[in-house]
């Protein structure tokens, strides 16, 4: 096991710090390990568990970095200065005029053209959008620094 990397000096090259992260410390040594292609069994051997608890570890770890990117983005799209629903129903060409219209009104500078724009609206969308229709509504969001967010609105479905 000396071709193994050891997960503590992984997790001290990029700052683990138990007290401050969403990850336990077992699971940051998993998610460190299998990032350096690491076998789960080679890990359970190395943790004296079953190659089906590191799986177990490594699904919860993932789930929780996925759920801490998410409260990142919703963090983002509270706090950016601008704010824009696109109903479903909108044709992706038009995003960018509405965008760029507020973003005029809020005095804040958008760091893409109109393709890259779209592109950026319909690649973090997902399944939101196809082709050029946009399925869900979208907030789309425009930090101080220009940095475009999207995300799934779920303002449509509040009640009045």
């Amino acid at each position: 096991m000396n071709d193994v990397p050891d997960p503590e000096e992984l997790l001290d090259r990029a700052g683990f710090d138990a007290e401050t992260n969403v990850l336990t410390q077992r699971q940051a040594v998993v998610l460190a390990l299998r990032e350096h292609d690491v076998a789960q069994a080679t890990i359970a051997d190395r943790l004296g568990t079953s190659r089906a608890n590191v799986s177990s570890i490594e699904a919860s770890a993932r789930e929780n970095v996925r759920k801490a990117g998410e409260t990142v983005a919703f963090a983002e799209a509270l706090r950016a200065p601008v704010r824009v629903v696109v109903e479903a129903g909108t044709d992706l060409y038009d995003v960018p005029s509405r965008v760029y219209d507020a973003c005029d009104e809020a005095g804040v500078k958008v760091d893409h053209a109109a393709p890259e724009l779209m592109k950026r609206v319909s690649d973090e969308a997902g399944d939101a959008v196809e082709n050029r229709q946009i399925l869900e509504d979208l907030l789309i969001g425009v930090t101080t620094d220009g940095t475009v967010t999207v995300r799934e609105s779920r303002e449509a479905d509040r009640p009045e």
